[in-house]
This record gives structure tokens, sequence and C-alpha cells, in this order.
């Protein structure tokens, strides 16, 4: 009897082994053996993070989501180590947030997903009241004025929220201009004497007609003049990740250009909103503007 229940079962273990093989199946406990790290180990609002993966073995492809947005991941062979900048929106309340992964193994079939949950702190980024005074044609643009603000929120919307899926951007990024910041990111600014939104950037004190250096090798996206910013450079650094340059006194560089990091792409200046010479540098992340100097101290593969 019990022969026989052995021969009836045998092809049905095979099979489940079959299939088991084709789909790839992984055991629950592997999961546990991947190690999925950022840098920084403490994340908070405004600031980037990149996301470091080593699973247990080959993968033929990596992608994920973090707050909404879709990842997709590098390898490095010499550390083999998957990798991926990402980051966190200023407006991001404290608390614990999934980080859900996506892996095709290597000869199987069936993705693998695995999810680990990171603590988003609340950044303490200095409390600067600025009070500014700019031309009346900034806070109170006349009808033709409008119109070119319009145009510009328009041209910003076409293009900074482009996501192309290559990165390009390869190791540190570096500080645009040698000199001394004068407004950082997240203070408060009053112009004419009303709350505008908190600075999502870098200002360096500069003289006009200092050269702007790319903070890391990319395209630019847009070399242009805009009714707020100013003659300003965008460079696309793929997947993404943008950083701008505004109010420029002369460009270096046109729309399509290939640039290394550290290539001189415009001269610093006072056109558009700015009360004098100086260079505003952002950092903008699938439509997330982020901290630059947190980008800038990052260790980066």
């Amino acid at each position: 009897m019990n022969r026989r229940l052995y021969t009836l079962a045998f092809p049905l273990i095979v099979l489940i082994f079959l299939i088991w093989t084709i789909v790839g199946a992984v055991p629950l406990a592997s999961a546990a053996a991947w190690s999925v790290r950022p840098e920084p180990t403490r994340l908070v609002n405004g600031g980037p993070v990149l996301f470091q993966v080593k699973p247990p073995s080959k993968l033929k492809s990596l992608s994920g989501k973090w707050l909404t947005h879709q990842l997709s991941f590098n390898y490095d062979p010499s550390t083999k180590t998957w990798f991926t900048l990402a980051g966190v929106s200023f407006e991001t309340s404290p608390g614990r947030y999934p980080l859900e992964l996506t892996a095709e193994l290597a000869g199987t079939m069936a993705p693998l997903t695995i999810t680990r949950s990171f603590l988003v702190g609340r950044a303490k980024y200095p409390q600067v009241r600025v009070e500014l005074t700019v031309e009346k044609k900034f806070t109170e643009p006349s009808p033709e004025q409008q119109a070119q603000v319009a145009e510009g929120v328009k041209i910003k919307q076409e293009y900074l929220s482009r996501v192309t899926p290559a990165r390009e951007w390869n190791g540190k990024f570096i500080g645009p201009a040698d000199a001394a910041i004068s407004d950082v990111f997240g203070s408060q600014r009053i112009f004419n004497g009303t709350a505008q939104r908190p600075h999502f950037g870098l200002d360096y004190r500069v003289p006009a007609g200092t050269p702007v250096a790319a903070m890391n090798q990319g395209t630019i996206l847009l070399a242009r003049f805009l009714y707020y910013e100013g003659n300003c450079v965008v460079i696309d650094h793929g997947q993404g990740l943008l950083t701008l340059y505004f109010h420029l006194s002369e460009f270096k560089v046109k729309e399509g250009d290939q640039v290394k990091r550290g290539q001189e792409i415009g001269l610093s200046g006072g056109t558009g909103r700015a009360t004098g010479p100086h260079l505003h540098v952002a950092v903008r992340w699938q439509g997330t503007y982020l901290d630059p100097a947190s980008l800038i101290r990052l260790r980066l593969p």
C-alpha cells in the first residue's frame, strides 16, 4: 500500500520541484539575508538619500518604490552592491516609511519583493528670517509681466518634471563655486514685507562674473532666461535628478550639451528676482527639492 502511494505521489513531487525551479521560488528566510542600508543613516525631510542594496545572490535587475517615487537601481561590480539616489520631500512628516524592492533573480522568471522600513526625522534647518527688498515688478507684476511669469511656469512644468531613465551622475557632487554661503536651504524669506515659501536652495556670495561649475556630469536641460530665475541653467543628471543654477549673467553652455563635473557652465550675476549679484543653486529630484549642502556631503559611488 505504501509503495503504491509512493508511486502515485512521486510524479507530483517531481512536478512541484520543477515548478519551483522554473518560477524561482525563494525561501522566505532568504529575504532576511538582504543588506539594505541608507546613506546617511538618519533620514530627514528635505534630505537626499543613497540606498545601497547587497543581495545574497545574483540579480538581473532591481527596482523600487519610495514615498510614491519609482526607483531604478544601478549595479557596482566592485562592491557587488546595487544603488540609487533618492530623497525625502521638505513636506514629509516624521514617521516610518517603506522602501519596496522588486528584484529579478538570475535564472528565474518570477520577481522577488522585499520591503524595508526607514525612519524619517524632522530636520533642524536654521531659522533664518530673511528680509529682502526687490523691484515691485517681482511682487506686483503688470499684466504683460504676468504673461512672462506664466510662460516661465509653463516651461518649468514641462522640463523640471522629466525623468530620464539612465543615470549620468558619477561620484561625488561638488560645490558650484568656491565661496561663502549667504543663505541656506529651508530659511523663511520675506519679499517687500510678504512671506514667501521656504528657500529651496543655497545662495553663494559671489560677485558678478564669477565662473559657475557643474556639480556633476549630465546633459543641459535648460539654458534660457526665466522671469524670476533670470538666466538659468538646469542640468539633467538622470533618473529625475536635476541641479539648477539661477541669476547668471552669461551662459557658457547651450541646451543639449553634455557637461562634466567641474565644467564651467556660466558666469554669476544678478538677473531675475535678485537683490544683487549672487548664485542660487537648487537640487530637484523627481519634482522634490532637496538640500544641496546635504547632497554635496554625501559619499557616492
